[in-house]
C-alpha cells in the first residue's frame, strides 16, 4: 500500500539519493583501484593479515559473484568472490582486508559485532513482518494492536543498522591499518583503498537512513489513522 503513497517517497527520497551517490562512488573508486596492481592476490592479502593476527583457524574460499565478499562467523570462513579472490589490485585487497576485519572483530570478541550477530534473527522477522503486520491492521479497520506489532518489529531492523554501522567503519579502519603496517600496499596506495571502503561505508549509512525514515514514516501513517 505504502508503494501508491507519494509521503512515502517524500520520506525515502534522502536515503534513496544517498544510496544513489554512494554507488556511483563505489563504481568510480573500484574502477579506479583496480586499475592499480597490488604485491599480492585478495585471498592472499587476507591470509596475510589473519595469519599477522594470530588467527589460523580462518578458512578463505572463492564463491562466485560479483562483489559477493563476506566473513561467515558461524562457519569461521572468509569468502571472497572469485574476482577480488584472485585478482592482484588494490580494489581486490582492500575488500579482502575489510573482511578480514570481521574475522579480526570476531577473534576479538568485538562487542559491537557480537551484538550484530545475536540481533540477526531478529532483524530479519523484523523486516519481513514488521511492514506486513502494519498494512494489514490498517487494512482490517485501523487495528491498533497488528499496526504497534509492526512498528515494533520494524524498530528491530532500525537497532540492527545501528549497530551494523560500526562494526563496517571498524572493520574498514583495521583494513587500511593492517594494509599499511604489514607492508602490503604503501601510503599513496593506500588513498585508493580509502576511496573504495569509504564509498562501501555509504552504502551502510544509507541503508540505516532508509530504515530510520521508513520507521518514521509507519509512524505517521499509525498517528494520522488514529487520529
Amino acid at each position: 500500500m505504502f508503494i501508491w503513497d507519494p509521503m512515502y517517497y517524500l520520506y525515502a527520497l534522502p536515503a534513496l539519493l544517498l544510496g544513489l551517490w554512494a554507488q556511483m562512488r563505489i563504481k568510480i573508486a573500484y574502477s579506479q583501484a583496480q586499475q592499480r596492481p597490488a604485491p599480492l592476490s585478495g585471498a592472499a592479502a587476507a591470509r596475510h593479515i589473519l595469519d599477522s593476527a594470530g588467527i589460523q583457524n580462518v578458512e578463505i574460499e572463492a564463491i562466485p559473484g560479483n562483489l559477493t565478499d563476506h566473513y561467515d562467523a558461524r562457519a569461521k570462513v572468509l569468502r571472497l568472490s572469485q574476482e577480488v579472490y584472485e585478482s592482484r589490485t588494490l580494489a581486490a585487497v582492500g575488500i579482502a582486508a575489510h573482511e578480514s576485519g570481521h574475522a579480526i572483530q570476531d577473534a576479538r570478541a568485538y562487542a559491537p559485532l557480537t551484538m550484530r550477530n545475536a540481533f540477526v534473527p531478529t532483524a530479519n522477522i523484523g523486516s519481513s513482518m514488521g511492514m506486513l503486520l502494519f498494512f494489514l491492521g490498517m487494512m482490517l479497520h485501523q487495528n491498533s494492536l497488528l499496526m504497534t506489532i509492526g512498528i515494533v518489529l520494524f524498530s528491530c531492523v532500525v537497532v540492527f543498522q545501528l549497530i551494523n554501522l560500526p562494526v563496517e567503519f571498524n572493520a574498514s579502519n583495521r583494513a587500511k591499518a593492517q594494509l599499511v603496517q604489514l607492508g602490503i600496499i604503501n601510503a599513496e596506495e593506500l588513498v585508493y583503498v580509502k576511496k573504495v571502503l569509504n564509498a562501501a561505508a555509504l552504502t551502510y549509512v544509507a541503508a540505516t537512513l532508509q530504515a530510520i525514515m521508513t520507521l518514521l514514516y509507519l509512524i505517521m501513517r499509525s498517528q494520522g489513522r488514529r487520529n
